[in-house]
């Protein structure tokens, strides 16, 4: 093997069509066709991000709704790089505006990132950086 990159990252959710729209409104998604298995009922799309990363949101209606806590071992957040601190900024407030919870406002974090965090759609945990 010469090279190996992270094909995608999946998630389970409850609104499938909500969940779309979220990623395509605020962080320029474009979704393939969905994919049904009439069989099981499972559902998904996958979205694909400029620069190549996909994430596949998929739904399932045997798959149990158990809330979690932010911080947990596990998948935790899904990160996205907006280009400049102005744009951070701006995602930022828009996604507030919306109604969306900022968890953390915009900042420079100890490693030298400049980023916020937001609660998104279905309480995915998103992290908006330059």
């Amino acid at each position: 093997m010469n090279s190996m990159k992270i094909d995608h990252i999946a998630v389970y959710v409850n609104d499938l069509e909500g969940c779309r729209v979220f990623f395509e409104k605020y962080f320029c998604a474009s979704a393939g066709r969905m994919y049904h298995n009439p069989t099981t009922d499972f559902r998904s799309y996958f979205l694909s991000f400029d620069g190549g990363a996909r994430l596949e949101i998929m739904q399932r209606p045997d798959v149990p709704d158990i809330p979690g806590l932010q911080l947990h071992t596990g998948y935790i957040h899904t990160a996205f790089g907006v280009g400049s601190m102005e744009n951070v900024d701006a995602l930022t407030e828009r996604l507030r505006a919306d109604g969306y919870a900022v968890t953390s406002n915009p900042r420079t974090t100890g490693d030298g990132y400049y980023e916020s965090c937001v609660v998104g759609f279905e309480n995915i945990l998103i992290e908006i950086t330059v």
